[in-house]
Parts: C-alpha cells; structure tokens; sequence
C-alpha cells in the first residue's frame, strides 16, 4: 500500500512538472530557444553558417529580397548536409553602391546600401558573439558578388586573430561561384546564348529563384518582352524555369558541403 502510495505521490509531482522539450526541428537559430542553441553546440552543432544576401533591385520581374530567400534556403539545406551546423539570421543590408551620386543598384527605387566598413563591423561582431557562445566555425556564405572580397577579408583577420584558439572564419567562394561561373558555363553547354545568360536578373539568376523562391518572380512580365538594361537586367530571364534552377540548386548545396568540410576539417 505505502510504496502504491509512494507512487501516485511521485505521478502527481511529476504531472506538475513542465514536459520536456523536444529537440527543435530546425537548423534557424531565430526560431531556437536560447538554451535549445546552448544544447545544440553541447551536442557538437559547433559549425553556425552566417548567409549573406542583399536588398536590390532586380529588374521589373523579380522582387528586391532575392538574394535573402535565396540566402535562407541554400543555408538550410547546407546545414542539414553537414549535419553539425546551425544557421545564423540572414544579413540583408550589404554595399550595393553610393548615395550621392547614387550608382549601381542604388540607381532604382527600393535598394538599399551600407558602407563597406559598416558591413564589414556587422560581419566581424556577429563572428565574436558566435565564438563567445561556442561555435568553431563560423562559415560566410554570400549570395551576392559585391562584398565578397570583404567577406574574405574579415574571415582572414579574425582567423588570425584567433589562431591560438580552435576557432576560425570561412568564406566560401565555391557558395557563389557556382550559380555564377559554373552555372552559367552548364547553361551554354544546353545552347543558351551568352545574351540570355548575362550578369544580372537574367536566365540563371531567375531559373535559381524560381526554384528557391518562385513567388519572387513576376512571370508575366519575365516573359513578355525583352528586357532593356535601363531596366537593371543584363540577360533574357524568359526561357529561365524552375528545373534548370534545380541544377544549380543541387550544385551549390553539394560544392559547399565540400568546400566546408575541407576547411573545417569535418570527416
């Protein structure tokens, strides 16, 4: 009877008690819990990618945040390859040209610029509260061209900084080589031409977004008629589809698990 009794007490003082949280299925630190980041690093989550993209223009067919979903996606799917990282918040304000005169992007409605300077403090201070926390590697992935140089060279002061520490910064060109270089190069191999391929919101960059974020993209406008450089765009996004962005889609993902297991030593 007492040790029935001992039990209901112990059942009755447990029913009080708050349940214990499930992992968090997610690799977003933004949806995480303080102390669910905490015992993510504890269990070896020691790896935090930081995506990088941009607010600007991108023509009159796609929307200003392209590089930000973009960003958001190609880091979730790294993340969950790698299996030991976590992902930052993404970086939406980056260099996109000067305001007085205005130039580059800064020339159309809705881009919005920080000094490279300003950019590269946001880099390097979100660095040291990742490796005040605990993270190891802390992993650079920039979805755009602009900053990439600064990217590199943040990660090559701090790693320096801390070479006495396990610790380091990696800046992963492979991230935006792909869908630039090597996309661009698959993409005359299927006979596009060099017209259609172009710089900026044109095939390949649109074919990624709509396989990464289709609602971005204005497809009655992408394919009407073409689009003049007045407009932002250098290229002819009208034969892009979510398919051929599917190619680039796989390739980043898989170069940069690589790219990023190579530096950071992973088996």
């Amino acid at each position: 009877m007492r040790s029935l009794q001992s039990f209901v007490a112990c059942a009755a003082f447990a029913a009080t008690l708050p349940a214990l949280a499930l992992p968090p299925n997610t690799v977003f630190i933004e949806q995480m819990t303080s102390p669910e980041v905490a015992a993510a690093i504890r269990s070896g989550k020691t790896t935090i990618i930081m995506p990088i993209g941009g607010t600007e223009q991108n023509g009159p067919h796609m929307a200003l945040g392209k590089h930000n979903r973009r960003a958001a996606a190609l880091a979730e799917k790294i993340a969950l390859s790698l299996g030991d990282a976590l992902v930052a918040p993404v970086i939406a304000y980056v260099p996109e040209g000067s305001l007085a005169p205005p130039s580059g992007h800064m020339r159309f409605p809705g881009t919005i610029t920080v000094p490279a300077g300003a950019y590269r403090q946001i880099l390097e201070s979100a660095a040291r509260s990742f490796k005040l926390h605990g993270f190891q590697d802390i992993v650079l992935l920039g979805d755009s061209g602009d900053y990439q140089g600064d990217n590199r060279s943040v990660a090559m002061a701090l790693s320096r900084e801390w070479a006495a520490t396990p610790v380091r910064v990696h800046a992963i060109r492979e991230y935006y080589d792909v869908p630039t270089e090597w996309f661009a190069q698959q993409l005359a191999s299927r006979g596009f031409t060099a017209a259609e391929i172009g710089r900026h919101a044109g095939l390949p960059d649109t074919a990624l977004t709509l396989a990464l974020a289709p609602d971005l993209v204005r497809r009655d406008v992408m394919q009407g008629s073409v689009l003049p450089p007045a407009s932002g765009v250098t290229g002819d996004p009208r034969r892009a589809t979510a398919e051929l962005g599917q190619i680039a889609v796989d390739a980043i993902v898989a170069q940069s698990v690589t790219a990023i297991r190579k530096v950071t030593r992973r088996p």
